[in-house]
């Protein structure tokens, strides 16, 4: 089966950074301007199509079940009403990472949910718009192999990210020629960052189960996906959209202001506060 129908959402993380806000809300219940970021990740994989979600979480993350719930609230709200259009759409699922062990281990929790299947993974606190995943879903649909979105980022940056080294094949496709978990300036062998979106087929589970626990004792998905590429050819997509990653509070902070001032009802009144806060 080729047509990708299934996502799996990682969403175990303590988000230390974020304490104490995250002491007893998830951080993928943090609000950006009208919705928590999970409601913008669950829009993201149903814009592509995708009608079957499994959510992975972990202690304290019993709120994102409720969320994703049908609601009887009643009344007329346009956010509200548009959650309840995307859940009588899909079929969402949850399964517990009773140890928060790394991405890659979240993943492998999944096998039996994708059974033969291809399937996205969207990160629990990235959002992108447009849909990345839309994009990463079309290229599957050409290509049939595991697709990896990337992103440009400044040099300055390369150390706070995986980074991904390409190679170009005849007809111009990009592939991974290799991972490197946030390298050094002066060794990163370009500028193109993991994303945090990816479409696999189920090999990477044998992958996740031939990788080897690294830092903290953590199984990392960078590590599984260079076990993969050797044998199946990861492609690369570079994503020209907008990320926001809502993995600290500064970056959170940034994306209620950008998304805010972008909003039809919001954003002429949030422009003037700046501006009005500018000229003080």
């Amino acid at each position: 089966m080729n047509h990708v129908t299934k996502a799996v959402i990682p969403a175990a993380g303590v988000g230390s950074r974020f304490l104490p806000l995250t002491k007893s809300m998830p951080k993928e219940m943090l609000p950006v301007v009208h919705m928590p970021v999970i409601q913008y990740v669950v829009k993201q994989a149903w814009e592509a199509g995708i009608r079957e979600i499994l959510v992975i979480t972990g202690r304290g993350k019993r709120s994102i079940e409720d969320y994703l719930d049908r609601s009887y609230e009643g009344g007329q709200n346009p956010y509200l009403e548009s959650l309840d259009r995307m859940l009588d759409d899909l079929a969402i699922f949850f399964v517990r990472q009773h140890e928060v062990r790394g991405l890659g281990d979240a993943i492998g929790h999944a096998e039996s949910f994708v059974d033969d299947e291809p399937f996205a993974v969207l990160l629990g606190d990235t959002i992108t718009i447009p849909s990345c995943t839309k994009e990463l879903v079309d290229l599957f649909s050409l290509h049939h192999r595991p697709v990896i979105a990337v992103e440009e980022v400044p040099p300055s940056l390369v150390g706070m990210y995986g980074i991904v080294s390409c190679t170009r094949s005849h007809d111009g496709q990009l592939f991974v020629r290799d991972l490197v978990e946030k390298p050094p300036i002066h060794e990163s062998p370009s500028n193109l960052a993991i994303l945090g979106s990816y479409l696999f087929t189920p090999e990477i589970f044998e992958s996740i189960r031939r990788t080897s626990p690294g830092k903290d004792g953590e199984i990392q998905l960078t590590d599984a996906m260079r076990i993969l590429n050797k044998e199946n050819p990861i492609s690369v997509h570079i994503y020209r959209g907008r990320r926001f990653d809502i993995g600290n509070k500064l970056d959170w902070l940034k994306a209620n202001i950008e998304l805010a001032l972008a909003d039809e009802d919001l954003g002429p009144d949030i422009r003037k506060f700046i501006k009005e806060l500018s000229n003080e």
